[in-house]
């Protein structure tokens, strides 16, 4: 498993780190995120929407539980997912959680943690550590056979 370490010092820098993920993705990624609340998980996911062409606004589904954007690479679709107010792994089922797992879409799924049994082996982790005004570190870790490692600038 390959493990990447980046540092940011504002919502900006985040957004920027997402954006230089999106660089890397051509679809069927699964990006599970994790942090505390506060961390900048739906600010890096603005970045990585950013990044992928998405014209609308990237803001936490957190009500919706799923929201599903247009890419500029119309074969791709941005899925972002916030697993957090799901209370039993077989929600997840109900509401089609898994249907989004294909090359056709590159899923980001926040507080994955519920449905750990159901992601598949080969994703990309990613740990947000820090919140407030405090600076972040950001761990990627990833399964992938090929290394994601991206620009921090």
């Amino acid at each position: 498993m390959a493990e990447h370490v980046y540092k940011t010092s504002s919502p900006e820098e985040t957004i920027r780190l997402g954006q230089n993920l999106a660089r890397t993705l051509n679809g069927g990624e699964i990006i599970c995120l994790y942090g505390d609340l506060g961390a900048g998980k739906t600010v890096l996911a603005k970045g990585l929407g950013v990044g992928l062409g998405v014209k609308q606004e990237i803001t936490s589904p957190t009500f919706t539980l799923i929201q599903e954007y247009p890419t500029s690479n119309e074969k791709i679709a941005f899925v972002h997912m916030d697993l957090y107010r799901l209370q039993h792994p077989e929600e997840a089922e109900i509401i089609g959680v898994t249907d989004y797992f294909r090359d056709d879409c590159i899923c980001l799924i926040e507080w994955p943690e519920i449905i750990s049994d159901f992601i598949p082996n080969d994703r990309i982790e990613i740990v947000i550590q820090g919140s407030g005004e405090l600076q972040r570190s950001i761990i990627f870790n990833t399964n992938y056979s090929e290394d994601y490692e991206i620009s921090n600038d």
